[in-house]
Parts: C-alpha cells; structure tokens; sequence
C-alpha cells in the first residue's frame, strides 16, 4: 500500500482507485471504478477517464471534478504556503466546512494534522 498521499481537503489520494488504477497503470481497474462512479454518481464515465496523479499535483491529469474542485483551486492559488487546508490561515473557510460534513473521514485527518 502506498505511503498516504493527502489531499488538501483531507481525502487519501493513495487509496483512491482513479489514483490507484493511474499508479498501476491498469485497464481493469479503470473499468471497474468507472462502473462503479457511473451507478454512484448518475454520470457516465469512461475508463479512460479514470486517470489521476493526486490532488496536489499542480500539472497531469486529474479525474473529474476533482480538476475543477474550488478546495483545490483555492490551496493552489495560496501556493506552496498551504500543504493541506490544515495548514491554511483560512482553516474552517464555508467552503471546506460543507465538504466535511459529508466526509468525515477527511475532517478527522485534517484534525489530526492541525494538532
């Protein structure tokens, strides 16, 4: 497993299967979470689409909204300053709020790294 990759809203890029299959460089795992996105999301996705090089990346792909995400937009533009929303001098901004109330998980990690 690979050592965790965090996102700056908190979420683990090394062990999401867009980053997952993108790493391994693997056609069947692409297909698999595109069916699995298509039915959970309502939106159809092509295996090709599932390719992602983790949030932080500034260049290279990354898969659906997570290249439009104003979390992401919003660490980026701060630049090298912000490593996570943790470390932000905005920490607890509207945007990431709502986003952790569904996401619970990413709330604790941040959490953890703030402490």
């Amino acid at each position: 497993m690979p050592e965790k990759l965090i996102a700056y809203c908190g979420l683990d890029c090394a062990v999401c299967p867009a980053f997952l299959a993108a790493e391994r460089k693997t056609l069947a795992e692409r297909q698999k979470t595109a069916e699995e996105w298509s039915k959970e999301y309502g939106h159809r996705l092509k295996a090709e689409e599932i390719d992602c090089v983790g949030c932080t990346a500034r260049e290279g792909k990354h898969v659906g909204y997570c290249s439009l995400c104003g979390i992401r937009l919003c660490a980026l533009e701060k630049g090298s300053s912000v490593s996570t929303c943790a470390s932000c001098p905005d920490y607890g901004c509207e945007k990431l709020v709502n986003f952790l109330k569904n996401v619970p998980q990413a709330k604790a990690t941040l959490e953890a790294l703030r402490n």
